[in-house]
């Protein structure tokens, strides 16, 4: 009899101390919960297969060779999807995302793209043939050989951009920035703009200028001039010289 009472003394002791430790550790629990669900849960996947629509989420999904002319992408993320071979023409991408994306000999004729950031986009032979990009980002992207006649990239950003052998042939320019790009072999000599354009340690090797007025242009110097293509109607920042072996030869 005194056995049973002990043993159901020490059983009482044991499941209040269990109990206890439940109590104490269940904030702990909640909280471990809550990072999990917030913190370490996945990100939503791609929907890689849905239809072309405003806010459309393909990131990293291939879309390459493919014929979405005039589709509706406006603030779609599309960052690091395959868009190379594909025709976009006429579509709208305003505020999209197309960070890293590959356009390689895409084509974005007739577009619209206002706001749209192209940072780091590949983008070789691609056709932006009167793509309106005011506002964009083309900052870091690789935009050699693209097309860029009669777009409009008003206030547009070519930061660090691969741009050799762009044509930019009757594209506006009005406030574009071309800091630290590479012009070399570029069109610009069609361009129009309004004030200055900024070629801040650009190359600008035979870069074609003839007939621009860059005498407002920022960070010119000397030596980017020394090795670009301009002519007589090249107009220069005051202090700049006319190098003696203009106009350049044609290619």
């Amino acid at each position: 009899m005194q056995a049973k009472v002990a043993r159901k003394g020490i059983s009482n002791v044991l499941a209040g101390g269990h109990a206890k430790v439940r109590d104490a550790t269940r904030p702990l629990c909640a909280a471990l919960f809550l990072a999990l669900a917030f913190v370490g849960a996945p990100a939503a996947a791609a929907d890689c297969g849905g239809m072309p629509g405003p806010g459309l989420d393909w990131r990293d999904c291939s879309k390459k060779n493919l014929l979405l002319q005039s589709s509706v992408l406006q603030g779609a993320n599309l960052a690091g999807a395959d868009f190379s071979m594909t025709d976009l023409g006429h579509s709208d991408l305003s505020t999209a995302n197309l960070e890293k994306t590959n356009l390689m000999r895409a084509s974005l004729r007739g577009a619209k793209a206002e706001k749209a950031s192209f940072a780091k986009a590949e983008a070789y032979r691609a056709d932006f043939t009167g793509l309106a990009a005011a506002g964009a980002s083309f900052a870091g992207a690789e935009l050699q050989r693209a097309d860029f006649t009669g777009a409009d990239l008003t206030g547009t950003d070519f930061e660090k951009a691969e741009a050799g052998r762009a044509n930019f042939d009757k594209a506006v320019l009005t406030g574009a920035r071309f800091a630290l790009a590479n012009l070399s072999r570029a069109h610009l000599s069609n361009a129009s703009f309004e004030g200055p354009l900024d070629f801040d340690r650009a190359f600008l090797f035979l870069t074609r200028i003839e007939g621009l007025d860059l005498s407002q242009a920022k960070g010119l110097e000397q030596a980017q001039i020394d090795i670009a293509c301009g002519d007589d109607k090249t107009k220069l920042p005051a202090g700049l010289k006319t190098p003696p072996d203009w106009p350049c030869a044609p290619e």
